[in-house]
This record gives structure tokens, C-alpha cells and sequence, in this order.
């Protein structure tokens, strides 16, 4: 079901097999699931099925208590089924492990491509330090809920 503006959301987005994306999505209601580690990890373990899967390789990604910064180069499949299959499975989990029965994630999604010539380790170190900026902790390697393949 389109909610009022997503089709914003998706103009001009286009999906090319690897290229290079950086996603962020929100939970409804920016609602501070991942605060609970059990969910957080959760969520987490989804997010390497969908690179073992192919449909994705992770290159960064942040998971903040409301939401997911997540850079990637895409693999099979498109951006839209990227993360239709990363919500959905990562509801189902955190329904398994007690989350209320409510929608988790705000509908849509933000992306934008990188080009090649942009300095991709320096988006990475802006993901991982958004903890930092949250003044969630005082060093990135003190947050629980992060990857890199640079670090």
C-alpha cells in the first residue's frame, strides 16, 4: 500500500547491479527498538542473510536504536526487493524474540548512489560514527550494533 509521499521516495531511483547505495530506513514511529540487544541482533543477523543470499555485499552499516544506515554494493535483484525482503524478514525475527505485533519500519526507504570516484571509506567512517554524533558513546568501537569491511 503507497502511503502519502513515497512515490517521491522512489523517483528517479534506479537499481544497477554493483553499484554502490547507501540505504537508510527508520521504525515507525522512530520507536527505539534496537535499544534491546536481543532485537538489535535480530535484526542484524538479517542483514548478513541478505549478503549470503546475493542480494547485497555489505560493505558498512550502522544499526542505531530507531534506525539502519546500511552502504552497500547491490547484488541480484533490485534496491526496492533489497529492502522489502530485509523488513520483512527482519519483522518476522523480532516477532520470534517478543516485539509487540505491530509494523516495525516506516514505509519506504532513502537511498543514494555513490560514484566510484567518491571516497567510499570516508561514507563508511561517517556511518560508523553516527553513534558518535548521537552521543550514544564515546569511541564508535564502544557501540555494539556495527560493520565495516575497512575496519
Amino acid at each position: 500500500m503507497d502511503r502519502r509521499g513515497n512515490h517521491r521516495l522512489r523517483r528517479g531511483r534506479i537499481s544497477e547491479a554493483g553499484r554502490l547505495y547507501l540505504l537508510t530506513t527508520t521504525t515507525r514511529n522512530r520507536t527505539p527498538l534496537f535499544s534491546d540487544l536481543y532485537f538489535a541482533r535480530a535484526v542484524i543477523k538479517q542483514l548478513r542473510l541478505s549478503e549470503q543470499e546475493g542480494a547485497c555485499r555489505s560493505l558498512a552499516w550502522v544499526l542505531m536504536p530507531d534506525h539502519l544506515h546500511w552502504l552497500v554494493e547491490l547484488g541480484r535483484g533490485g534496491l526496492s526487493s533489497l529492502m522489502r525482503t530485509f523488513k520483512s524478514r527482519s519483522s518476522c525475527a523480532l516477532y520470534r524474540a517478543g516485539a509487540d505485533r505491530q509494523r516495525v519500519w516506516q514505509a519506504g526507504f532513502y537511498d543514494r548512489a555513490l560514484r566510484r570516484e567518491e571516497d567510499i571509506k570516508a561514507t563508511a567512517r561517517y556511518i560508523i560514527a553516527n553513534p558518535l554524533r548521537a552521543g550514544l558513546v564515546s569511541r564508535a568501537g564502544d557501540y555494539p550494533h556495527w560493520d565495516c569491511v575497512w575496519l
